[in-house]
């Protein structure tokens, strides 16, 4: 669980810092690498949490 978290949160960061190279150079694919990136990782996190909601389901049934 925790290397989850350092991984999404490292993600998360590049994020940031493709955002911050946009603005700093106005380039448009350092914007379209920023939000690919932070789209795939709340996809990932989502998909990481529901797998944690199921096997908590499961342990109750």
């Amino acid at each position: 669980m925790p290397v989850f978290r350092a991984i999404v949160l490292l993600l998360l960061v590049a994020g940031a810092l493709c955002f911050a190279m946009y603005v700093g150079t106005g380039q448009l694919r350092y914007r379209v690498l920023g939000i690919r990136v932070v789209k795939w990782t709340v996809i990932a996190a989502l998909g990481f949490f529901a797998v944690l909601i199921l096997e908590r389901l499961a342990i109750i049934l």
